[in-house]
């Protein structure tokens, strides 16, 4: 974050490597944000400016736009990965916390349907296709045998069906045709919200 002068002139000490994590998680939170409400190709200085923090912080963590996503994109697989692994979670469960995480995050729409071309194609297909086979593993451990998606294509193809209906100008849209997506499917789905841990 920007450090002002105190009242007696000085700056503020340096939080040094504290700092730099806590401006690294306010750079993705705010990239979550302003990818939901502008899009992918939102501009950079909006991300850093919704941060707190200036471009420059910005580019020191974050080379450019790609890297800016991917950094979103892990945070929204990692999330899914320990919400599947927490004890006693049901499918339903880490069904919404994907469900949330689509309604929050036009970037990993993108690679829920394999396309990198929204962040101008460099995050790259391989790197796509790696988050996408940790979601998949993620859901797996959880899906019953006996589920409608417990087949091998069903699971994936259903995510990237239920992943394009998540339009509209705000949350609560979103998160509408999100359910109404799976309805049709006829999957329950828990509540959709993030993993609290």
């Amino acid at each position: 974050m920007t450090q002002h002068p105190r009242t007696d002139g000085r700056r503020p000490p340096n939080a040094g490597p504290k700092a730099s994590a806590r401006n690294r998680a306010a750079l993705t939170a705010a990239a979550r944000e302003v990818f939901a409400e502008q899009g992918i190709n939102a501009a950079l200085s909006s991300i850093a400016r919704r941060a707190g923090v200036g471009q420059g912080v910005l580019y020191r963590h974050f080379p450019d736009r790609a890297a800016v996503a991917a950094a979103v994109l892990e945070e929204n697989v990692r999330e899914v990965e320990q919400a599947a692994a927490a004890e006693g979670a049901s499918f339903a469960m880490v069904l919404g916390v994907l469900s949330w995480h689509m309604t929050e995050s036009a970037a990993f729409i993108s690679v829920l349907h394999g396309a990198n071309e929204a962040a101008g194609g460099s995050v790259g297909p391989a790197y796509a296709r790696e988050l996408s086979d940790r979601l998949e593993y993620a859901l797996r451990t959880r899906i019953p045998d006996d589920h409608r998606l417990a087949e091998d294509a069903n699971l994936m193809l259903a995510v990237g069906m239920v992943s394009g209906a998540v339009i509209g100008p705000t949350r609560e849209d979103r998160e509408r045709r999100v359910l109404d997506a799976w309805r049709l499917l006829a999957v329950e789905v828990g509540p959709v919200r993030p993993f609290d841990g």
